[in-house]
């Protein structure tokens, strides 16, 4: 039975992934592709900065991919197969409270669906949302990996010991007190969390860098405006650089605003749809349609005469 309740997750959410990669690839892709196209430009200012600074220039790394392959395979590869595996966690969550919980099994897929939206997705992205390729240093990758890890680890642990203290205060506080007072208290530790957790900004690499060209002091890793940081005037291409002169912009904020609107929108389609298709997929498995039985029409006894 297990195997089979993990794989309908997995296929639930396989499915899931595929609505998903389509709505990336309607509404997020063109912004990548800005974000791909800013990137480039802001390079390649860079690039010219430091040579006519006279300090070193960065190659650039490998192409490992194309374009094209990424924005196809690559990113349906991603999404379906990310996607495929939360079902699957879905499924084993299921497997392990469904003894708890006295409730339709479709009503608690949902609850865990839910559950993992807020851990896995919502409550991470309130401290570092989703950003585009041209948004992040290579330096801080491990950094922001580990950061975004705990992040995830520990929502998902507040948001567990926040359920386990409303089911204890329900039999004194009733179901809504208990609700409330679990709330308040999850909102409080997770304000903490959020506090003492750094700003990707304030990671020392990027203190470190600040005195470099196109890294300017901010408490994000958004891309500034690029300047001439230096006390002296830099001619590039025979056009002369002042000091403190802007000569890129920092990346649109409309941009980013609207790169992560689209990442949460996706990410709640992918986690409602496999909530909806594991759910029904569930109970058709538990509760198999019993097929009518066929009943003869009775024989008419004979009339008294």
């Amino acid at each position: 039975m297990e195997i089979r309740v993990i794989l309908r997750g997995a296929l639930s959410g396989a499915i899931a992934g595929v609505f998903g990669f389509v709505f990336a690839r309607i509404f997020a892709e063109p912004v990548i592709n800005k974000a791909i196209a800013y990137e480039a430009g802001r390079d390649s200012i860079l690039a010219a900065l430091n040579r006519a600074a006279g300090r070193p220039v960065s190659p650039d790394g490998p192409e490992i991919f194309s374009r094209t392959i990424q924005s196809t395979i690559g990113i349906a590869t991603g999404i379906i197969a990310f996607s495929a595996a939360m079902g699957a966690l879905v499924a084993v969550a299921y497997l392990v409270l469904h003894g708890r919980f006295h409730i339709r099994p479709r009503n608690l897929v949902w609850m865990i669906a839910g559950f993992g939206f807020l851990g896995v997705y919502l409550l991470p992205f309130v401290k570092y949302p989703a950003n585009p390729p041209a948004i992040g240093h290579t330096f801080t990758i491990t950094t922001r990996g580990q950061l975004y890890l705990t992040m995830v680890a520990s929502s998902l642990i507040l948001l567990g010991l926040a359920v386990y203290l409303a089911r204890k205060l329900a039999p004194r506080l009733g179901v809504l007190g208990a609700v409330v007072l679990s709330a308040v208290a999850f909102l409080i530790v997770y304000s903490v969390l959020i506090g003492i957790l750094p700003s990707l900004g304030n990671l020392p690499a990027n203190i470190a860098h600040t005195s470099q060209f196109g890294y300017a002091r901010a408490a994000t890793e958004t891309p500034q405006p690029i300047t001439n940081i230096l006390t002296r005037p830099l001619v590039i291409d025979g056009q002369t650089i002042a000091p403190g002169q802007i000569v890129y912009p920092g990346f649109d904020a409309d941009e980013l605003w609207r790169f992560r609107w689209y990442s949460l929108i996706n990410q709640l389609l992918i986690w409602t749809v496999t909530a909806l298709i594991f759910g029904a997929l569930l109970e058709r498995y538990l509760n198999p349609p019993q097929p009518e039985a066929e009943t003869e029409p009775a024989e008419r006894e004979p009339a008294l005469s």
